[in-house]
């Protein structure tokens, strides 16, 4: 998917050297005696009507990357800027506006909606917390409801009344209420059936063309990423190893990681699939309360060499257009 041109220019959220460490504690005291560095130095910018890709094994960082961007936890370290300015030094009215331009959905539809409230009642409430008028809201809600393929006489209903699908597009409605600009889609549709997840996907892209949105798409299914994405970026330990558009990065993988998870996923093709090598990971993720030093990848690294162990490979640009840290990146 590719945003319009005129999108391009206009960087919309920013991330900057972003980190974050959650404390170890023990003891009856609960001392602290270390922590878990769970993002190490995270940077990259969304545009208006991009899409970025965070993509990974389970626990490299990329959920607590997005609650960052939205201020929802505060980095260790770094910064992210909204429009240039930087969402952490905002005072609380500063940040009650940047609010209505950055809205989440979550990966759960039914764990993050209230069952005691009516769907009505659900996509207003953002609105009514910013001050929006009664009758508005009401109006807004139906045509909300409407927007992401729902019938606005249902508004009354309660959220187990639905199927899943539907309650993630009334997740998506109430993220959308107070019309923002940049939209950070945790997993959205993981916990969805095959199915299911290419009408949610099909609807995530009609509203981005439609209303300019700008996406954070965190999800660990690589197919559904390349799908939707403009730029991918993959995360291990903490730490972005390739970045860069979509396709290259599919195409072209640059680093080990990258090329052993896209080796994972099934093609369509029988004989295209008995023929490929599949890349077989071994070893265990190493603990993030006890990182690899160097490279973080390199315990599990066919590549790896003695440099991998002193020095950090640093994001290097590649002729295809993305960027990998790796000392011994693919041709």
């Amino acid at each position: 998917m590719t945003a319009p041109a005129s999108y391009r220019t206009e960087v919309l959220l920013e991330a900057v050297d972003l980190v974050k460490e959650f404390p170890i504690r023990s003891g009856v005291f609960r001392r602290r005696s270390g922590s878990v560095q769970a993002v190490s130095g995270v940077s990259f910018a969304v545009r208006r009507g991009e899409t970025i890709g965070l993509v990974g094994e389970s626990g490299c960082g990329k959920s607590t990357t997005g609650r960052m961007l939205l201020h929802l936890i505060e980095p260790t370290a770094g910064e992210v800027r909204f429009k240039g300015t930087a969402i952490a030094g905002a005072g609380r009215r500063s940040l009650k506006t940047l609010r209505r331009n950055l809205q989440i959905v979550f990966q759960d539809p039914y764990a993050s909606l209230n069952p005691r409230m009516t769907v009505a009642a659900t996509v207003s409430e953002p609105m009514r917390i910013h001050g929006i008028g009664r009758a508005e809201a009401r109006q807004r809600t139906a045509d909300l409801l409407q927007t992401v393929g729902l019938n606005p006489e249902h508004a009354n209903r309660f959220p187990h009344e639905f199927s899943g699908g539907q309650r993630q597009r009334i997740g998506i409605a109430r993220a959308l209420a107070l019309e923002p600009d940049v939209l950070v889609l945790d997993e959205p549709v993981s916990a969805l059936d095959v199915s299911i997840q290419a009408g949610v996907v099909n609807l995530l892209e009609e509203l981005q063309d439609r209303l300019g949105l700008a996406y954070v798409f965190i999800a660990h299914d690589l197919s559904v990423v390349r799908h939707i994405s403009d730029t991918v970026a993959v995360m291990y330990l903490g730490k972005i190893v390739e970045i860069g558009p979509a396709d290259t990065v599919y195409e072209q993988p640059a680093h080990p990681y990258t090329k052993a998870l896209l080796s994972a996923v099934p093609v369509p093709d029988p004989r295209v699939e008995r023929a490929r090598q599949r890349i077989v990971l071994t070893g265990d993720v190493p603990s993030p309360a006890n990182p690899p030093s160097g490279c973080r990848f390199r315990t599990r690294c066919w590549k790896a060499a003695e440099i991998c162990a002193v020095q950090v490979p640093p994001l290097t640009l590649r002729p295809g257009g993305q960027q990998a840290a790796c000392h011994f990146p693919e041709a």
